[in-house]
């Protein structure tokens, strides 16, 4: 199990369109992960709908931020790599560290990331 890491706030201004395109870049590698054999997973597949059920109003209020970074340092503990993903983010920077710290895995880039076992 793979987690994906990359932007999702940095950069956009909390605009929805780019979050949209943000979410949408790490899905398209984690498909490509998946063709390769690998169960690929976001933080936001999980948080996002989360928050949203728990009643935030708006992108970094107090219920965004109760779940969104929690929930991926969570994940990340039962995944076996990250593969760190996309431009600047000290959130997906804290996932690299995270899963360093743990021992695990980390890729940079998507064809360094072998078959599965």
């Amino acid at each position: 199990m793979i987690l994906v890491a990359g932007p999702y706030r940095s950069g956009t201004g909390d605009d929805p369109a780019k979050l949209r395109a943000n979410v949408d870049s790490m899905n398209d590698v984690a498909v490509r992960l998946f063709r390769q054999g690998h169960l690929p997973v976001t933080g936001e597949a999980l948080a996002l709908p989360l928050i949203e059920r728990a009643g935030s109003g708006t992108v970094g209020d107090a219920v965004f931020d109760e779940i969104f970074h929690p929930i991926s340092s969570r994940l990340l503990s039962r995944c076996d790599a990250v593969l760190r993903v996309g431009g600047p983010s000290a959130g997906a920077d804290e996932m690299v560290r995270q899963a360093r710290a743990e021992g695990k895995l980390v890729f940079t880039a998507l064809d360094d990331v072998p078959g599965p076992a």
